[in-house]
């Protein structure tokens, strides 16, 4: 059985590769810390580590057992963190991943609702696409999931956020598009474009899109792909291309050298806030939950 007290020697080495640094940081002496990892490998008939002169790398098995470490020792720990919680107050943590939209003010004023009559909750936001969300989400390593798109109704529930996000193009105020109100799909067609990596996968988000621009994606001029907003926003400042995105990720006010046009037809979209269908929820995110269920219903 695997010791998580040696897993977090383990993940300590790999973090550092250096049994000496890793032994400084963990207050163990050199020859303790290698005996135990090399305890650990006998017992798993695996090389994890090729020790070199000047620094430790992992093998196959190593790299598979760090990611798998992690999981393990973020589980036991907040594991712990909830069952040594005060009883009589609800406190703890709330892990989400989500997302970029400005729905996700939904999630935001919600936990600070929560806080005003519970201190000692906290906020834990992961920023990503819907899959690896939602992968996240199975393992346990988050409680919700805030993506959007279809999810599978076997296995989830999910809340909509009460407003929908509107799509449009982010670009350069100096670009020509930037001179209408709006852009249409033939504005698009030929030009370059910086899509997000979940707007190209086969999913209800991406489709949504594709029957926009009515064309395929291999027709399209893609110059770029990004998953975070602010890096497409600084690809859209140095010209590589316009942006498609929801409205409201990037702030275009003031002096700012970006734009933001809706789309024409308009095109909207709506986050999902979802959660494994048979939850085992600490008391802090079922008291999430509960006022959201609330506040979407009123």
């Amino acid at each position: 059985m695997l010791d998580l007290r040696v897993l977090n020697y383990f993940l300590t080495v790999a973090r550092t590769e250096s049994i000496t640094r890793a032994a400084e940081a963990l207050h163990l002496s050199q020859p303790t810390l290698s005996r135990q990892l090399r305890e650990m490998e006998e017992a798993l008939g695996k090389q994890l580590m090729i020790r070199g002169a000047r620094r430790i790398t992992l093998t196959e098995d190593g790299v598979l057992l760090r990611s798998r470490a992690e999981e393990i020792l973020t589980l036991a720990q907040r594991t712990e963190n909830e069952l040594t919680t005060d009883t009589e107050e609800i406190t703890g943590d709330i892990h989400i991943g989500s997302g970029e939209a400005a729905s996700v003010r939904f999630i935001t004023r919600t936990v600070h609702e929560l806080q005003t009559r519970h201190r000692g909750i906290r906020l834990h936001i992961r920023s990503g696409d819907a899959r690896p969300m939602l992968e996240l989400l199975d393992k346990g390593l988050i409680d919700f999931a805030a993506v959007y798109g279809a999810v599978d109704s076997a296995k989830y529930e999910t809340l909509p956020c009460p407003e929908e996000d509107n799509w449009g193009v982010l670009l350069r105020r100096d670009h020509p598009l930037a001179a209408k109100e709006s852009i249409t799909p033939e504005d698009l067609r030929t030009i370059p474009l910086i899509l997000s990596m979940q707007t190209i996968e086969a999913n209800s988000h991406a489709d949504a899109l594709m029957r926009w621009l009515g064309v395929p994606i291999v027709n399209l001029n893609v110059a770029a792909t990004y998953n975070l907003a602010y890096n497409a926003s600084l690809m859209v400042m140095d010209s590589i291309g316009v942006c498609i995105s929801l409205r409201g990720i990037i702030n275009v006010t003031g002096d700012s050298p970006l734009t933001f046009r809706p789309l024409s037809p308009p095109l909207a979209d709506r986050l999902h806030i979802v959660w494994k269908r048979y939850p085992v929820f600490s008391r802090a995110s079922r008291a999430f939950l509960e006022t959201l269920q609330t506040s979407s219903i009123e």
